[in-house]
Formats: structure tokens, C-alpha cells, sequence
């Protein structure tokens, strides 16, 4: 299996986020773990800042470390943008080595990204070594089994499917420039034996009706069940596991769309 680190996280995807992925409906559970946690605070994965610059702006000491050096860049004009100073650091998951330990560190949206399993494995090693004793590490996955359209890609009569033709229509954005942004995307592959998919995006930035840039970018991602990931933790050293759903104070059901865990590393 490769290890490469396949993930679409640069040029015009990391001015997509900028931009317009601001929401940030996983923030009050966020902030309800660093308040039974503490800080320092790392986000991990932290992208443009989407999360951490809210979390900074509401005067918490947190840390950002992400892969792509166009999504960091990002997050520090927008930091600049709101008056926030902010500490960035560029590594992979899987191998970053940060001048300090933390009372939380969370990783949202982007577990099982590293290139392999075992990558994935590491990432929560790195966690558990970065975290001080008591810490706690907050991620989540996606309960694929939730959603009928993406759990009949486990079929293996749909493998003919795939991959997917371009859309014909993308989503298209205006940005504050005034600029058109499209993205279309789609699904190349999906291997339900080893548990991984490849996703495609085609990305097009539009000026006065002439086109000034496009790129296609591709993403794999490895698929994960509650079980293994709870495997997995005991393996990277922690202890106690909560398992919430939908970033909710509730345990996690079979109706969970979200599984979030909140791993602690021993006192």
C-alpha cells in the first residue's frame, strides 16, 4: 500500500477554504473539552485557521500545525486580518516535533489522511507524546454506514461505477474580490478490502468572465470503524476513551453520523 500523502490542501483549495468554509459546528464542543482539559491547546491539521482563529480571538493559548504550507499561509493573513497573533508550525501528523506538551490537542476532519494505517497510527503516538499527563486528544471519523449513498460504495457491484464522471455543474462561490470560484468533485475510487477511497477536485478561479486559474488536485483517505480506532489508541498508550456523537455531550449511537473520541494519556 502507498505511503504517499495524497491530500488537496493547496493553491486554490487552501484560498477556498480561506474564503468560504468558516462554519464551525464542532466550536461549543470544542470549547466545553479545553474547559474540562486546559491549555495550551494544539490544532492539529489546523488548515486556514477555521477553528483555531475563533478559539485564539476568545483569548485561548492554541497553536496551529498543518502539512500544507498554502494552508498555513492563509491562516496567518487571515489572523493578521483580525489583529490575532498566532503560533504556526509545518509538519505532517504523523512526524511533528513541537518545542512544547499540551493540555488538548484535537484533530478535526482530517484522521486517517496520512498515507497509510500505520501513518495513522503514528499520528495518534505523536499525540500522546505531545500531550502532558492527564491530557486529552479530541478527533473524530465519519460513520460511513449513516449515509445510503456513500455505504453502497462499499458494494462491490458499484466498483464498475467508479471512477465518476466529472459533474457538469460544480459549486460555484463569489469571492470578496469579487472573483467566481467553481469546484467540482468526484469519487475515482474506493477499495472496500483495504478500507481506502480517492477523491478528485477540479478547481477553476474566474475574473471578469476570463478563466486565471485551474488545478485539479486529488485526496486519499483511509475508512475506519469504531473498533479499530479503539484499537488503535491502546496501541498509541492512552487509557480512558470517550466515544460522543455529532459533537454532542451524548454517546455515540448507531444513528451518529460523527463518532468523536476524547483519548486521555495517563496522569
Amino acid at each position: 500500500m502507498s505511503q504517499e500523502i495524497r491530500v488537496w490542501h493547496y493553491g486554490l483549495m487552501a484560498e477556498r477554504w480561506a474564503e468560504f468554509l468558516h462554519d464551525t459546528p464542532e466550536l461549543s464542543f470544542l470549547k466545553a473539552e479545553i474547559d474540562r482539559h486546559g491549555q495550551p491547546v494544539l490544532d492539529l491539521a489546523c488548515g486556514a485557521g477555521r477553528l483555531l482563529l475563533p478559539l485564539r480571538s476568545a483569548g485561548m493559548d492554541i497553536d496551529g500545525c498543518d502539512l500544507s504550507a498554502d494552508m498555513l499561509a492563509q491562516c496567518q493573513r487571515l489572523a493578521q486580518e483580525q489583529g490575532l497573533t498566532v503560533e504556526l508550525h509545518q509538519a505532517p501528523m504523523h512526524d511533528f516535533h513541537l518545542p512544547r506538551r499540551y493540555r488538548t490537542i484535537y484533530l478535526i476532519g482530517s484522521f486517517g489522511l496520512a498515507g497509510s494505517r500505520q501513518r495513522d497510527l503514528e499520528t495518534l503516538r505523536r499525540c500522546y507524546q505531545h500531550l502532558e499527563p492527564g491530557g486529552a486528544l479530541v478527533f473524530n471519523i465519519q460513520a460511513e454506514y449513516t449515509s445510503p449513498d456513500t455505504w453502497d460504495r462499499w458494494l462491490t457491484e458499484q466498483a464498475g461505477s467508479l471512477p465518476e464522471p466529472w459533474p457538469t455543474e460544480g459549486r460555484a462561490r463569489t469571492a470578496s474580490d469579487a472573483s467566481e470560484h467553481h469546484a467540482y468533485f468526484r469519487l475515482i475510487s474506493m477499495d472496500p478490502l483495504e478500507q481506502t477511497y480517492e477523491r478528485q477536485v477540479r478547481l477553476e478561479k474566474w475574473q471578469r468572465g476570463e478563466l486565471v486559474d485551474r488545478q485539479e488536485l486529488s485526496l486519499r483517505g483511509q475508512m475506519y470503524l469504531k473498533n479499530e480506532v479503539l484499537w488503535m489508541l491502546e496501541l498509541a498508550g492512552f487509557g480512558d476513551v470517550e466515544l460522543h456523537g455529532d459533537y454532542t455531550p451524548h454517546p455515540a449511537s448507531a444513528e451518529s453520523d460523527e463518532l468523536v473520541f476524547t483519548a486521555i494519556r495517563q496522569e
